[in-house]
């Protein structure tokens, strides 16, 4: 594995869920903490090391990596007292749902270096997948650099389009809540046909977790895999025509897609 390329100076924005799984799985690879310093207004320690500040410094240390971290709403208000910190070699992560980069140049015109990004949760034990986007005001020195930070998080992919940013978000940023759903629906099946509650949340978690690293090893796809143990006229088969039938699974998980999908764009143009 390439080393990690650790910025100078990292300014984080906000502390909360996401931001805090990043910078939780960063410490543990080696990112020394006393490069690191948190915007929190309730100055409430992050871990040891780390500094916390309740109000905007007076300056950023030259070449800063700035990863913003708070809720989409808040930008404005960040902004107007975070961009006059801001040179051309600070460099801009956004973690904002709905934020595009061209709002964010905007608001943030003297730094060169600006992507957004969309990790999801799992990137706090190294196994998220993480989004990231930017065009060509970004120098390739910057764009790897910012790619070498976020590659300790787990499976990075560059996006072409902006305009696949939400489809990315709903399929990655949002699927591991659908999975959790997921997960507790297979439990509470199986506990409806009559096994233990608590037995029943233990083999739906277990079995997922297996099928889903077995599926990370195989060379044949996940689609391939389940025909493969669905045996003709067995259990396995009968399960599978009810979640194959008229594509209904695959119907439901494109509208839940969907769904968060505009849910994004609406949020882009501030609904």
């Amino acid at each position: 594995m390439t080393a990690t390329l650790w910025p100078d100076h990292l300014f984080l924005v906000g502390c909360g869920n996401m931001a805090g799984q990043m910078l939780a799985r960063w410490l543990d690879c080696g990112l020394d903490p006393a490069r690191v310093a948190v915007l929190r207004p309730s100055g409430k320690p992050i871990a040891e090391g780390v500094r916390v500040m309740s109000a905007y410094p007076d300056a950023l240390p030259a070449g800063t990596t700035v990863l913003l971290g708070m809720k989409p709403y808040q930008i404005a208000d960040v902004a107007a007292s975070l961009a006059p910190l801001c040179g051309e070699d600070t460099r801009i992560v956004s973690i904002l749902a709905g934020t595009p980069l061209a709002d964010l140049r905007a608001r943030f015109p003297a730094a060169r270096a600006v992507v957004r990004a969309m990790p999801n949760l799992p990137v706090g034990i190294g196994q998220g997948v993480t989004g990231l986007y930017t065009d060509a005001a970004t120098a390739a020195q910057a764009r790897d650099a910012i790619g070498s930070l976020i590659a300790p998080l787990g499976l990075v992919e560059w996006i072409a389009d902006e305009g696949r940013f939400n489809e990315v978000t709903a399929l990655s940023g949002c699927g591991p809540a659908f999975l959790f759903r997921f997960i507790d629906a297979l439990a509470r099946a199986g506990e409806a046909l009559g096994l233990p509650a608590d037995q029943a949340a233990r083999m739906a978690l277990a079995t997922v977790e297996g099928a889903a690293s077995m599926a990370a090893r195989a060379s044949d796809s996940p689609g391939t895999l389940a025909d493969r143990v669905a045996s003709p006229g067995g259990m396995t088969r009968e399960g599978l025509n009810v979640l194959d039938a008229d594509d209904r699974l695959l119907s439901l998980l494109t509208d839940t897609l969907a769904a968060a999908r505009d849910r994004g764009e609406a949020m882009a143009r501030g609904g």
